[in-house]
């Protein structure tokens, strides 16, 4: 499916309701690197490039979280049943804003789209569960370990935590690996100034068959920490190396691919993917990243490219002929569907009683499409307003 948006394109807001906007099947390729849930708050240093970009990494579990828990689980059993055996609230709470989000990215990839979602050990495990009820166990294809070195641990009775996880996942069966282009020199054999086994040598020349490297392993020890990293160097807090993002993008996409990332922040993944030639897209709540990423392809192009900055929810396209919204036919079949109850208080009405309304509201990115109508009693109606499904679920357990 093509996309609805333009190439460069990089929004302003809650990637969320920008998302629900999006097209289905229009991206061939996601990085996403969110909060980790550290219960801690980030800032860049001011007189940095990255001045003024910030965000809280706290949760705490709200009504409106335990109303998309049940929005879940209407919908999404096993997601629910991963969200459930969270150790606390505020990993509940970080899973339930996480698999929202997931559950539209799954939507957003080709068939043949792949998905890698960094974050570092305090909730890689649950992440990954999450991964495993949205895109299938089957579909994982590598846990990825970046490795670096860097200070000693400030507590003196453990090992220093020096590494980040990166999960990579297909959406299906069939998925773009380009092995040709991220090789890697085998390491030398005893004799030759390396340690490891000898290598074969029934070949007329020894050494023909390893002349081309070889495919790296899933630790990935040659990127450095970006505060190592003077010319890249912008402040943000969270900021990774251009090279670690020129070696997922090359493995998981061809030139003129879609690769998009939700949590662009300071825009290294959008400035990797404009050096590689691909076409990109990029969400981040923090204005900041829009003026990154027009200065970060400035002065790496050594000319302005063609940025789009928006701050709306795009309209999808691919849905297909959708009946006007309040059309008599919307309403009896959801009359069928529902039982005559209504979906929020779950009394029964006659049809004349109920009223159509979205689950996922406009202003939130939610379509006229049936699959996001119910009915509602006037009652409910009035509560929720143009609220989503999931505040009317709050309001009314309170």
């Amino acid at each position: 499916m093509s996309s609805n948006w333009s190439n460069r394109t990089i929004w302003t807001g809650d990637n969320l309701p920008i998302m629900r906007g999006m097209n289905s099947d229009s991206v061939d390729l996601i990085y996403l690197d969110p909060p980790f849930n550290s219960n801690a708050n980030y800032a860049a240093p001011i007189g940095s490039e990255a001045a003024g970009a910030e965000f809280k990494d706290t949760w705490t579990l709200q009504d409106v979280d335990i109303a998309w828990l049940d929005l879940i689980e209407a919908k999404h059993e096993k997601l629910h049943q991963v969200i459930q055996v969270a150790m606390s609230n505020s990993d509940k709470s970080y899973l339930i804003y996480m698999a929202v989000r997931l559950l539209e990215m799954h939507r957003l990839l080709k068939p043949t789209g792949s998905i890698y979602l960094h974050c570092d050990p305090t909730m890689s495990h649950y992440l990954k569960l999450l991964l495993d009820a949205i895109f299938s166990r089957a579909n994982c294809r590598n846990e990825i370990v970046w490795c670096y070195t860097g200070p000693g641990a400030p507590n003196q009775k453990q090992f220093s935590r020096k590494h980040d996880i990166i999960h990579w996942y297909s959406n299906g069966e069939k998925w773009t690996f380009n092995n040709h282009l991220i090789k890697v020199p085998h390491k030398k054999p005893i004799g030759q100034g390396g340690t490891s086994a000898k290598w074969e040598t029934d070949a007329e020349d020894p050494y023909e068959k390893y002349q081309n490297g070889k495919i790296p392993e899933s630790w990935w020890t040659k990127f450095s920490p970006v505060g190592r990293i003077k010319s890249e160097r912008v402040g943000y807090p969270t900021q990774k190396p251009l090279a670690l993002l020129d070696r997922i993008i090359k493995t998981s996409s061809n030139e003129g691919d879609v690769v998009f990332d939700p949590f662009c922040g300071c825009a290294t993944t959008l400035v990797a993917a404009d050096r590689l030639n691909r076409s990109w897209v990029g969400i981040d709540i923090s204005p900041v990243a829009v003026r990154l990423v027009e200065q970060r392809i400035k002065a790496d192009q050594g000319l302005f490219q063609d940025i789009k900055s928006r701050t709306d929810i795009p309209g999808r396209n691919d849905l297909g002929v959708i009946l006007k919204y309040n059309d008599a036919r919307n309403k009896k079949s959801l009359y069928g569907e529902q039982g005559g109850n209504c979906n929020g208080c779950g009394k029964h009405f006659e049809p004349r009683n109920l009223e159509i309304d979205h689950i996922i509201a406009r202003a939130q990115g939610g379509t006229d499409h049936l699959d996001n109508l119910q009915l509602l009693c006037g009652y409910c109606n009035r509560v929720k307003g143009d609220r989503g499904q999931e505040y009317l679920i709050a309001k009314l357990a309170a």
